[in-house]
Protein backbone atom coordinates (compact mmCIF):
# COMPACT_ATOMS: atom_id res chain seq x y z
CA UNK A 1 0.00 0.00 0.00
CA UNK A 2 0.76 4.05 -0.07
CA UNK A 3 -0.34 5.33 3.50
CA UNK A 4 2.51 8.26 3.16
CA UNK A 5 4.06 10.20 0.40
CA UNK A 6 6.07 13.75 0.09
CA UNK A 7 5.50 16.59 -2.58
CA UNK A 8 8.37 18.87 -2.66
CA UNK A 9 8.24 20.89 -6.04
CA UNK A 10 8.42 24.49 -7.48
CA UNK A 11 6.43 25.70 -10.52
CA UNK A 12 9.43 25.31 -13.00
CA UNK A 13 10.25 21.59 -11.96
CA UNK A 14 6.58 20.92 -13.02
CA UNK A 15 6.73 22.27 -16.48
CA UNK A 16 9.70 21.13 -17.20
CA UNK A 17 8.14 17.77 -16.46
CA UNK A 18 4.06 17.97 -18.06
CA UNK A 19 5.28 20.96 -19.93
CA UNK A 20 5.12 24.76 -20.10
CA UNK A 21 1.58 24.82 -20.61
CA UNK A 22 0.57 23.28 -17.09
CA UNK A 23 -0.95 26.09 -14.66
CA UNK A 24 -2.21 26.10 -11.29
CA UNK A 25 -6.25 26.29 -10.64
CA UNK A 26 -7.53 28.62 -9.39
CA UNK A 27 -7.44 29.09 -5.25
CA UNK A 28 -4.14 26.53 -5.54
CA UNK A 29 -1.05 27.47 -4.61
CA UNK A 30 2.27 25.41 -4.06
CA UNK A 31 3.17 24.01 -0.72
CA UNK A 32 6.11 21.78 0.15
CA UNK A 33 4.60 18.88 2.11
CA UNK A 34 7.09 16.47 3.48
CA UNK A 35 3.93 14.23 5.04
CA UNK A 36 0.94 13.91 3.03
CA UNK A 37 -1.11 12.00 4.88
CA UNK A 38 -4.96 10.46 4.24
CA UNK A 39 -7.54 13.12 4.21
CA UNK A 40 -5.04 16.04 3.30
CA UNK A 41 -5.27 17.25 0.19
CA UNK A 42 -2.78 16.73 -2.56
CA UNK A 43 -1.86 17.43 -6.10
CA UNK A 44 -3.48 16.12 -8.78
CA UNK A 45 -3.98 16.40 -12.69
CA UNK A 46 -6.97 15.13 -14.13
CA UNK A 47 -8.39 13.99 -17.50
CA UNK A 48 -10.71 16.80 -17.70
CA UNK A 49 -8.60 19.47 -16.99
CA UNK A 50 -4.98 17.98 -18.04
CA UNK A 51 -3.12 21.55 -18.12
CA UNK A 52 -4.22 22.05 -14.60
CA UNK A 53 -2.79 21.62 -11.27
CA UNK A 54 -5.56 20.70 -8.90
CA UNK A 55 -5.58 20.16 -5.31
CA UNK A 56 -7.94 17.13 -4.23
CA UNK A 57 -8.79 15.21 -1.36
CA UNK A 58 -6.96 11.81 -0.82
CA UNK A 59 -9.01 8.63 -0.19
CA UNK A 60 -11.28 8.27 -2.25
CA UNK A 61 -15.49 9.14 -1.14
CA UNK A 62 -17.74 7.64 -3.57
CA UNK A 63 -20.27 9.45 -5.35
CA UNK A 64 -22.94 7.01 -3.40
CA UNK A 65 -21.31 7.76 0.14
CA UNK A 66 -23.13 9.05 3.30
CA UNK A 67 -20.21 9.68 5.02
CA UNK A 68 -16.96 11.57 4.08
CA UNK A 69 -15.38 9.16 6.42
CA UNK A 70 -14.72 6.33 4.25
CA UNK A 71 -12.38 7.95 2.11
CA UNK A 72 -10.19 7.49 4.93
CA UNK A 73 -9.80 3.62 4.19
CA UNK A 74 -10.15 4.36 0.07
CA UNK A 75 -6.73 6.22 0.28
CA UNK A 76 -4.94 3.00 -2.21
CA UNK A 77 -7.01 1.04 -5.07
CA UNK A 78 -6.02 -1.73 -5.43
CA UNK A 79 -4.77 -2.59 -9.58
CA UNK A 80 -6.35 -6.37 -9.76
CA UNK A 81 -9.75 -6.11 -10.69
CA UNK A 82 -10.20 -2.45 -9.65
CA UNK A 83 -12.82 -2.40 -13.23
CA UNK A 84 -15.28 -4.80 -11.14
CA UNK A 85 -14.67 -2.69 -7.86
CA UNK A 86 -18.47 -1.09 -6.69
CA UNK A 87 -16.29 2.10 -6.02
CA UNK A 88 -13.58 2.17 -8.81
CA UNK A 89 -15.21 0.69 -11.58
CA UNK A 90 -16.45 3.93 -12.71
CA UNK A 91 -13.63 6.50 -12.02
CA UNK A 92 -11.28 3.88 -13.53
CA UNK A 93 -12.95 4.32 -17.11
CA UNK A 94 -14.08 7.79 -16.34
CA UNK A 95 -12.10 9.33 -13.86
CA UNK A 96 -8.59 9.37 -13.98
CA UNK A 97 -5.78 11.50 -12.41
CA UNK A 98 -1.89 11.82 -12.45
CA UNK A 99 -1.31 12.10 -8.19
CA UNK A 100 2.15 14.62 -8.32
CA UNK A 101 4.85 13.32 -5.78
CA UNK A 102 8.37 13.07 -5.03
CA UNK A 103 9.03 10.18 -3.04
CA UNK A 104 6.76 7.67 -0.84
CA UNK A 105 7.12 6.29 2.60
CA UNK A 106 6.76 2.43 2.96
CA UNK A 107 8.05 0.55 6.52
CA UNK A 108 9.80 -2.51 6.50
CA UNK A 109 9.05 -5.01 9.18
CA UNK A 110 11.71 -6.45 10.98
CA UNK A 111 10.90 -9.04 13.85
CA UNK A 112 8.96 -6.84 15.97
CA UNK A 113 10.66 -3.40 14.27
CA UNK A 114 9.82 -1.13 11.48
CA UNK A 115 11.74 1.07 9.98
CA UNK A 116 10.39 3.33 7.85
CA UNK A 117 11.87 4.11 4.15
CA UNK A 118 11.46 7.36 1.77
CA UNK A 119 11.45 5.34 -1.88
CA UNK A 120 12.19 8.08 -4.42
CA UNK A 121 12.94 8.09 -8.46
CA UNK A 122 16.37 6.88 -9.69
CA UNK A 123 16.66 9.88 -12.39
CA UNK A 124 16.00 12.74 -9.52
CA UNK A 125 12.80 13.22 -11.43
CA UNK A 126 9.19 13.73 -10.03
CA UNK A 127 7.07 10.94 -9.14
CA UNK A 128 4.14 10.55 -10.98
CA UNK A 129 1.24 8.06 -9.79
CA UNK A 130 -1.93 6.48 -11.79
CA UNK A 131 -4.92 7.32 -9.72
CA UNK A 132 -8.48 7.84 -9.73
CA UNK A 133 -10.73 10.20 -8.42
CA UNK A 134 -14.16 11.41 -8.01
CA UNK A 135 -17.12 13.60 -7.14
CA UNK A 136 -19.32 13.99 -3.72
CA UNK A 137 -21.89 15.87 -2.75
CA UNK A 138 -22.49 17.04 0.86
CA UNK A 139 -26.07 17.10 1.56
CA UNK A 140 -24.99 18.60 4.80
CA UNK A 141 -22.75 21.33 3.62
CA UNK A 142 -24.63 25.04 4.21
CA UNK A 143 -23.38 26.56 0.34
CA UNK A 144 -23.02 24.62 -3.10
CA UNK A 145 -19.27 25.29 -2.81
CA UNK A 146 -18.85 23.32 0.77
CA UNK A 147 -20.97 20.58 -0.85
CA UNK A 148 -18.43 19.65 -3.52
CA UNK A 149 -16.01 17.53 -2.04
CA UNK A 150 -12.65 15.94 -4.90
CA UNK A 151 -11.06 13.07 -3.71
CA UNK A 152 -8.78 10.72 -5.20
CA UNK A 153 -6.85 6.93 -4.56
CA UNK A 154 -3.64 5.80 -5.36
CA UNK A 155 -3.66 2.60 -7.20
CA UNK A 156 -1.47 0.25 -5.94
CA UNK A 157 -0.33 -3.30 -7.36
CA UNK A 158 2.54 -6.37 -6.88
CA UNK A 159 5.93 -5.07 -6.25
CA UNK A 160 9.16 -4.54 -8.35
CA UNK A 161 12.47 -5.30 -7.46
CA UNK A 162 13.21 -3.24 -5.08
CA UNK A 163 10.24 -2.81 -3.67
CA UNK A 164 9.92 -6.61 -2.75
CA UNK A 165 12.15 -6.27 -0.03
CA UNK A 166 9.96 -3.76 1.98
CA UNK A 167 6.67 -3.75 0.92
CA UNK A 168 4.40 -6.47 -1.20
CA UNK A 169 2.24 -3.43 -2.63
CA UNK A 170 3.66 -0.43 -4.11
CA UNK A 171 1.77 2.06 -5.96
CA UNK A 172 2.19 2.71 -9.76
CA UNK A 173 4.29 5.52 -11.54
CA UNK A 174 3.77 6.31 -14.75
CA UNK A 175 7.19 6.63 -15.99
CA UNK A 176 6.85 8.42 -19.63
CA UNK A 177 4.72 11.27 -20.90
CA UNK A 178 3.69 9.23 -23.05
CA UNK A 179 2.30 6.97 -20.59
CA UNK A 180 0.84 9.98 -18.80
CA UNK A 181 -1.01 11.42 -21.59
CA UNK A 182 -2.39 7.30 -22.61
CA UNK A 183 -3.30 7.59 -18.97
CA UNK A 184 -5.34 10.84 -19.15
CA UNK A 185 -7.08 9.97 -22.36
CA UNK A 186 -10.85 9.65 -22.25
CA UNK A 187 -11.15 7.59 -24.94
CA UNK A 188 -8.30 4.74 -24.34
CA UNK A 189 -9.86 1.38 -24.38
CA UNK A 190 -10.25 -0.30 -20.63
CA UNK A 191 -8.03 -3.04 -21.75
CA UNK A 192 -5.25 -0.56 -22.58
CA UNK A 193 -5.94 1.73 -19.26
CA UNK A 194 -5.29 -1.72 -17.30
CA UNK A 195 -1.92 -2.23 -19.20
CA UNK A 196 -0.71 0.89 -18.36
CA UNK A 197 -1.15 -0.73 -14.35
CA UNK A 198 1.63 -3.70 -15.04
CA UNK A 199 4.25 -3.77 -12.70
CA UNK A 200 6.77 -1.36 -13.53
CA UNK A 201 10.47 -2.17 -14.22
CA UNK A 202 13.63 -2.92 -12.20
CA UNK A 203 15.63 -0.49 -11.40
CA UNK A 204 13.29 2.90 -11.72
CA UNK A 205 13.51 3.78 -7.84
CA UNK A 206 16.20 3.97 -4.95
CA UNK A 207 15.27 3.70 -1.03
CA UNK A 208 17.39 4.59 1.88
CA UNK A 209 15.55 4.63 5.76
CA UNK A 210 14.47 7.48 7.54
CA UNK A 211 13.62 9.17 10.52
CA UNK A 212 10.57 7.19 12.85
CA UNK A 213 8.84 10.50 13.05
CA UNK A 214 7.30 10.42 9.91
CA UNK A 215 5.31 8.28 11.67
CA UNK A 216 3.66 11.31 13.09
CA UNK A 217 1.36 13.16 10.35
CA UNK A 218 2.39 16.39 12.81
CA UNK A 219 6.07 16.15 11.56
CA UNK A 220 6.36 17.76 8.44
CA UNK A 221 9.79 19.05 8.08
CA UNK A 222 13.04 18.49 5.29
CA UNK A 223 14.41 16.49 8.31
CA UNK A 224 12.03 13.50 7.03
CA UNK A 225 13.69 13.64 3.85
CA UNK A 226 17.12 12.74 5.75
CA UNK A 227 18.98 9.49 5.82
CA UNK A 228 18.51 7.80 9.23
CA UNK A 229 22.38 7.77 11.00
CA UNK A 230 23.03 4.45 11.95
Amino acid sequence: MCGRYSIVVNEEQLRQQFGPALGLAPGVSLADNYNVAPTQRGYVITDREPDRLNAFRWGLIPFWAKDPRIGARMINARAEGIEDKSSFRKPIRERRCLVVADSFYEWKREGKTKTPYRILPEDGSLLVLAGIWESWRNPAAATEREALVRSYSIITGEPNAEMRPLHDRMPRPLLTAEQRSRWLDPDLPLAEVLGLLETPPDGILRSYPVSPAVGNVRNNGPELHLPLRA
